[in-house]
C-alpha cells in the first residue's frame, strides 16, 4: 500500500514537472510582489512618449500567442542556430515595442531577479496597455515560462494576414480554441493603433464594400503604385486611434474598416450581428474582450519545468 502511494506521488510530481501546472492570477504574489507596479510604470512611460505603443504591445502578445502558444518566442532574435519569428511576414517591418519589453524586463529583474518570464511580462504589458488607453482591466493569469526556440514558418502560417476572409479567420481562431465571438472581440483591439499602406492598399483600390469618402481620404496617403508610400500609416480606427473604445465596430457598420480582414467581420456574414451588438453596446464589447484575452492567454503555455525564465528576452539563457 505504501509503495503504491509513493508511486502515485511520483507520477503526480512527474505530471506537474512536465508542465501541466495551471496558470494563476496570484502566481508571483510572494516571489515578485512588485511585478505589477513595475510593469505598469514602464508601460505608462512608453505610452506617454508615444500613444501608439500601447497598440504595438497588445499586438506583440497576440502575435506571440498565435505561434506555438504564449511562450515569449516572438521576442527572440535570430541566431546562427535558428531563424526566429521577427522576420516572418506578419512581423517584418511591423512588429514593434521590443525595446519596451527589454526595459520592462530590466526593471523587473531589479526587483526580483530570475523570477518572471518574458512571456508573462508580455501578458501583463498587453493588459496595462489596454487599460492605460481607457480600456478595461482584468486579472492576468500567470506562470508561463519562456520558449527556448522560435519558428518563422509557424509565424508565417499561424498569424492571420490582413487579406484573410471570414471563413479563414473563424477557422484559424477555432483551431486555437477561440470562438467566433472571441474572434470579433479580439479584432476590436484594432480600435487602437495604425496599419501600413501595404496592408490596406488592395482594399482601397480593388474593393467595393468601402465607404467612398473614407477610401478617398485614405488614398491621399497610400498611392496605388506598389513601392510608393508602402510604410505610410493610417489609423485602424478613424475617430479615436489612441483610445480603447467601440468606435472600431461603428466604423465597420459604415463600411469604414481599414483592412480587408476588418471589413470581413461586417460583410453580410455570420458575424454581422456580433459587430452590431458591440457597435451599440461598449460594455458588452469590453466584457467579451476581457474574456477573449484571458482565453487567448491560455493557449499552450509552457509551465512547470518546461522552458526557462530568460534573463534577456531576446535570447535563450
Amino acid at each position: 500500500m505504501a509503495s503504491r502511494l509513493v508511486l502515485a506521488l511520483a507520477i503526480f510530481a512527474l505530471v506537474l514537472g512536465n508542465g501541466n501546472a495551471q496558470l494563476s492570477t496570484n502566481f508571483y504574489s510572494s516571489s515578485c510582489p512588485k511585478l505589477f507596479s513595475t510593469v505598469r510604470s514602464t508601460v505608462q512611460s512608453a505610452i506617454s512618449k508615444e500613444a501608439r505603443m500601447g497598440a504595438s504591445l497588445l499586438r506583440l502578445f497576440f502575435h506571440d500567442c498565435f505561434v506555438n502558444g504564449c511562450d515569449g518566442s516572438i521576442l527572440l532574435d535570430d541566431t546562427s542556430n535558428f531563424t526566429g519569428e521577427k522576420n516572418a511576414n506578419p512581423n517584418r517591418n511591423s512588429a514593434r515595442g521590443f525595446e519596451v519589453i527589454d526595459a520592462i524586463k530590466t526593471a523587473v529583474e531589479k526587483v526580483c531577479p530570475g523570477v518572471v518570464s518574458c512571456a508573462d511580462i508580455l501578458a501583463v504589458a498587453a493588459r496595462d496597455s489596454v487599460n492605460i488607453l481607457k480600456g478595461p482591466t482584468w486579472n492576468v493569469k500567470l506562470g508561463r515560462r519562456d520558449a527556448r526556440t522560435a519558428s518563422q514558418s509557424a509565424a508565417n502560417n499561424g498569424i492571420p494576414p490582413p487579406t484573410s476572409n471570414l471563413n479563414q479567420l473563424i477557422s484559424r481562431f477555432s483551431a486555437l480554441g477561440l470562438s467566433t465571438k472571441d474572434l470579433v472581440a479580439l479584432a476590436g483591439g484594432h480600435t487602437i493603433g495604425q496599419a501600413r499602406c501595404t496592408s490596406f492598399r488592395a482594399r482601397l483600390y480593388n474593393e467595393s464594400n468601402i465607404e467612398a469618402s473614407f477610401a478617398t481620404s485614405r488614398k491621399t496617403n497610400c498611392p496605388r503604385a506598389s513601392g510608393t508610400g508602402d510604410n505610410n500609416l493610417a489609423p485602424l480606427d478613424l475617430q479615436t486611434p489612441t483610445a480603447f473604445d467601440n468606435n472600431y465596430f461603428r466604423n465597420l457598420v459604415q463600411n469604414k474598416g481599414l483592412l480587408h480582414s476588418d471589413q470581413q467581420l461586417f460583410n453580410g456574414g455570420s458575424t454581422d450581428s456580433i459587430v452590431r451588438g458591440y457597435a451599440s453596446n461598449p460594455t458588452s464589447f469590453s466584457s467579451d474582450f476581457v474574456s477573449a484575452m484571458i482565453k487567448m492567454g491560455d493557449i499552450s503555455p509552457l509551465t512547470g519545468s518546461n522552458g526557462e525564465i530568460r534573463k534577456n528576452c531576446r535570447r535563450i539563457n
